[in-house]
């Protein structure tokens, strides 16, 4: 007797309590009694394979009718932004709640269809289309910082693209991203009889994230994370867009505005309590202003820590390796510190702080842990330097060669133009707080998914499609 596939499983299933107890069969006990909940599944092989079938069914049908899916997942993502940013907040005690539901509410701004537009070239010889065709099943891992926003900003992207999507969550948020791939695909069946178009395990790990980027139907990984998940994923054999880390520097030259910059970079740093991979994480200042910015700093809010508080924190949220002739090695941030409020870090060190401060900061020098650390908490360390020229060089080795994020507080046009050839970085911002770059208060479109280490960009649906050419010889000339 030949086996039976799991899906055929799943489709007898469903017949057969259609037929016989038509009204006590819910779709939650069908999709149970098939071996998953509206995406969520308890196997990585069944994720991708119910994955799998849904792109199948997804690749005929139209533009507009995948633009009404991705219409529902903006909806919920705004719609339930509190319910949904409270629960990934209480399960990841990481960042700020409103900063939770504002990332939500901003899905809104992620690309869908209207940015797959078919191109053409003629000449004498006939004509060329190119259009844009799946990639089919996309692996996709999402961080422990955002992980619900970055499930549906991707879920978008993938979409539109004609793709479908098995996300893999960070541990910490897997609750939360859970629920939402059900709440999405609820809706989703419900509205357009599309099912499973997202999936997701419902006990994510490094075992099942190395199952999933090896998986045979998975055609693409995307990766949202820490260099050691995306150096995994390199190691699958498959193409992998990946999100990884950085180190973003400000540097505030003699001709900024000095109030204007200290506002923007507070507003940035504290977003998400410095969360945000494109996050301002330390500030080169010119000397020449450094006491006038240091006063715009406190003038908007934040609460500066001297030296000897400085270095408390610094051996209270760090831990460092054995360096040369005893000194300090390299630095690593303690878990329990990440995304936490300014008030618990001045509190860890016996300072009283107002709960309303939105960031510390203070003096340091370029070698500090602080500065040369992607330490992920709302302490921002100020370093002066003698011009601009050396504020570019500090810059350019706190940065690592991520060439993620950079951002300059400036009038001057030919210091913008040295730092942003210096820096080479994918995203780089004047005279504005570092999401301006995302659509937020700026102009461009929003992607929780940042592709650095393997130069997409901005993800958009174009980053999950194939390029197909159709050519025509001596066809179609009317000209």
């Amino acid at each position: 007797m030949l086996a039976t596939t799991d899906s055929m499983v799943a489709a007898i299933v469903e017949e057969v309590l259609q037929r016989l107890q038509p009204q006590l069969a819910s779709p939650a006990s069908v999709r149970q009694a098939a071996g998953g909940d509206f995406g969520v599944f308890p196997t990585v092989d069944k994720a991708v394979k119910a994955a799998r079938a849904a792109q199948k069914v997804l690749a005929t049908r139209s533009l507009e009718e995948r633009g009404e899916v991705i219409e529902i997942i903006r909806r919920l993502s705004f719609e339930r932004a509190e319910e949904l940013g409270r629960m990934e907040f209480e399960e990841s005690q990481l960042g700020r709640l409103d900063h939770k539901i504002e990332k939500l509410r901003l899905v809104k701004k992620v690309l869908g269809v209207e940015a797959l537009k078919t191109e053409a070239r003629s000449d004498t010889s006939g004509v060329c289309l190119i259009e844009y065709a799946p990639f089919g099943v996309i692996a996709m891992v999402s961080p422990s910082t955002h992980g619900v926003p970055t499930m549906g900003g991707n879920a978008i992207n993938v979409i539109a693209g004609g793709n479908t999507a098995v996300f893999s969550s960070h541990p910490a948020t897997a609750r939360s991203v859970a629920y939402a791939v059900r709440l999405f695909n609820q809706e989703i069946e419900k509205k357009t009889g599309l099912r499973d178009l997202l999936t997701t395990v419902e006990s994510p790990s490094i075992e099942s994230a190395n199952e999933l980027f090896r998986h045979r139907d998975i055609a693409l990984i995307c990766v949202t994370g820490g260099a050691a998940v995306v150096a995994a994923a390199m190691q699958s054999g498959k193409r992998v867009v990946a999100a990884g880390p950085g180190n973003p520097p400000v540097l505030v030259d003699e001709t900024a505005d000095l109030n204007k910059a200290a506002e923007a970079i507070i507003a940035g740093a504290s977003f998400d309590n410095n969360l945000l991979c494109i996050s301002e994480k330390e500030v080169f200042v010119v000397s020449k202003v450094a006491d006038e910015f240091v006063a715009a700093m406190k003038r908007a809010g934040a609460s500066q820590l001297n030296h000897a508080q400085i270095e408390k924190l610094t051996q209270t949220v760090f831990t460092f390796e054995d360096g040369t002739d005893g000194g300090r090695g390299r630095a690593h941030v303690k878990h329990e510190f990440v995304g936490k409020d300014p008030a618990v870090l001045a509190s860890a060190i016996g300072v009283r702080l107002a709960p309303e401060t939105p960031l510390l900061f203070g003096e340091t020098d370029e070698n500090h842990a602080f500065v040369q650390t992607e330490q992920l908490m709302p302490f921002l360390p100020v370093v002066r330097v003698a011009c601009v020229d050396e504020g570019i060089r500090a810059a350019l080795k706190a940065e690592h060669g991520y060439r993620h994020t950079a951002i300059i507080h400036s009038r001057n046009a030919e210091n913008v133009t040295k730092m942003a050839r210096a820096l080479n970085t994918t995203m780089f911002i004047q005279n504005a707080p570092c999401f301006a770059s995302l659509g937020s208060g700026g102009p461009g479109y929003l992607s929780w998914s940042i592709a650095t280490p393997t130069g997409e960009g901005v993800t958009t649906p174009l980053t999950f499609t194939r390029q197909r050419q159709l050519t025509m010889a001596g066809a179609l000339r009317i000209i």
